[in-house]
């Protein structure tokens, strides 16, 4: 198998801890005795995008929600901007926006009433709050559809519509788990094209993704299976070897477990 050497190769060195807007030491979940996630470290530098992609039931999403503050581990620490999240979790909602898989618009409020709704919350008000519907309905491609409810929106719209609301108190950190899973090629497109504006912004993103195409357009990548992490490294570093980046993720997990089928991946 080309690469079959791989598992020797030690993975590319994190940033170093003082850029580091997110940093995960050691952390695990249990519920029972069933391992969520087991003992995973790493860091995610400042204005960097950083891809999660793995198996299905890898523990992404478990990971993403200790890290976004909506579970807490059960052992180890994580610190986004220095701020650690069990301790200090006010003031790191603060910080973060958080897409989960199913985001909860109001099907029934239009594009606008969604919106205002973020900004009522976080007390956005005046001029401001004219600026940031222009802003993010505007790079979103929302603005010609603003009387529109969200229930009449396709899938792609939708998704663009929560990203708005997510990103409408202007966080450091952006937590998505598989934005676009479901989502058209093109919208798809728009959605990364509206992340690519955010990293320019020096926005530190942390994305789990089905897609390998979306892989390639993060500066790092976190592969998980079996609730732990098998490799970091640029999408470059890790399909060195391989025909392409699939390939070399299906090979590194199989590597660690002969059983895993190749439609388990990624999902």
């Amino acid at each position: 198998m080309p690469g079959s050497d791989r598992q020797k190769h030690p993975p590319l060195s994190p940033p170093p801890a003082g850029d580091a807007a997110v940093r995960v030491e050691a952390v695990s979940k249990k519920y029972g005795s069933l391992s969520a996630v087991s003992a995973v470290s790493f860091t995610v530098g400042s204005g960097e995008i950083c891809g999660l992609v793995g198996s299905d039931g890898a523990g992404k999403t478990t990971l993403l929600r200790m890290i976004a503050t909506m579970i807490r581990p059960t052992q180890g620490d994580i610190y986004l901007q220095g701020l650690e999240v069990v301790h200090h979790r006010e003031r790191v909602k603060e910080l973060i926006g958080y897409m989960p898989q199913r985001f909860g618009l109001y099907q029934d409020l239009t594009v606008a009433e969604n919106l205002d709704f973020f900004m009522d919350i976080y007390g956005i008000i005046g001029a401001e709050r004219q600026r940031r519907r222009r802003r993010y309905l505007g790079f979103s491609n929302l603005l010609p559809f603003l009387d529109r409810r969200a229930g009449d929106l396709s899938g792609g719209m939708k998704q663009k519509l929560g990203l708005a609301c997510v990103l409408v108190h202007q966080p450091g950190i952006l937590i998505l788990d598989e934005p676009t899973n479901g989502v058209d090629p093109v919208s798809r497109r728009e959605f990364w094209d509206i992340l690519a504006e955010m990293k320019r912004e020096r926005m530190t993103i942390l994305v789990s993704t089905a897609y390998l195409d979306e892989g390639e357009k993060c500066d790092r990548l976190i592969l998980m299976h079996a609730a732990q992490i098998l490799e970091t490294g640029t999408p470059h570093e890790i399909q060195a070897g391989y025909p392409d980046l699939e390939e070399a993720m299906i090979a590194r997990i199989q590597s660690v477990d002969h059983t895993a089928a190749e439609d388990n991946f990624a999902a």
